[in-house]
């Protein structure tokens, strides 16, 4: 009796996002380097472990890129639209017909009063930003979604920051940062919906509905805050409408609150 095929290959499994979501218990394949993966995969290295993994497993319905340069000390971001374009290649030799690439809200522009929709013309002030751009832009094509991934809650610079107390801006209003989060279940959730949707927008913005302040986050991991005058350059608000997600998956009030994604943090981190 055979098997169906799985519903969900995940590529870039490895990192912080990845291990969150299978702590989550997201059902997937994972597509990692090294040991411990269903697939010993390096996206840049081509196509042929994938097409060999599908004739033994069978073709995914979708496959998600996690995988991608982030920021930090010696960042190459131009590898992004190299591994953007290199799960996609493979993804078409495969015959995989829907495709998910993890973006992020940085492809937008600055400080927002209003949640950046979909449509709105981008212009990212960071290089990531405007690498993630370019992959989008190389990447486009029937059957591929863009996630515009607003700040995972676990795997955000917030909550793994070694530094105590949290140095954070306040504003002249007297906020902190207002970003928007989702917790590891909660997207977890919007992943399994995304794979059975019958038809997926080209770009999809992936958040909690409401947004967060980043000192209401803090207070409820209990992390000792030190508070500073918000320099000039400093980012208000950077967050994300999420009607079209909305239209996909439903969300509880916990969800975007932040109580609710320190919850789901704490419920996927690594034992110790």
């Amino acid at each position: 009796m055979s098997h169906p095929p799985p519903p969900l290959l995940i590529a870039g499994a490895n990192g912080r996002v990845g291990r969150l979501l299978r702590r989550a218990g997201l059902g997937a394949h994972w597509a990692q380097r090294g040991p411990g993966a269903d697939l010993d995969w390096p996206v840049l290295d081509g196509p042929g472990p994938l097409l060999d993994w599908c004739a033994r497993h069978g073709r995914p319905r979708a496959l998600l890129l996690l995988a991608g340069v982030t920021p930090g000390a010696d960042a190459v971001f131009d590898r992004n639209r190299a591994l953007g374009l290199a799960a996609l290649e493979a993804a078409h030799r495969a015959g995989i017909g829907r495709v998910l690439l993890a973006s992020s809200s940085a492809v937008y522009g600055r400080s927002n009063a209003a949640p950046w929709p979909e449509d709105a013309a981008c212009d990212p002030p960071s290089a990531y930003g405007q690498a993630k751009l370019a992959m989008e832009q190389a990447c486009a094509a029937p059957g591929v979604t863009m996630l515009r991934i607003g700040n995972v809650a676990g795997a955000d610079a917030l909550l793994t920051n070694p530094r105590r107390p949290l140095l954070l801006d306040r504003f002249a209003d007297g906020a902190g940062p207002v970003r928007s989060y989702i917790g590891p279940q909660s997207l977890a959730r919007v992943l399994e919906a995304l794979v059975r949707a019958p038809a997926l927008p080209p770009v999809l913005n992936v958040g909690a509905p409401r947004p967060v302040d980043m000192a209401d986050l803090a207070q409820a991991a209990g992390l000792p805050l030190e508070r500073r005058p918000a320099p000039p350059d400093a980012i208000a608000r950077l967050t994300l409408a999420t009607g079209r997600l909305e239209t996909l998956v439903r969300f509880a009030d916990t969800d975007s609150a932040a109580p609710g994604l320190i919850a789901q943090w704490r419920a996927c981190q690594e034992p110790r």
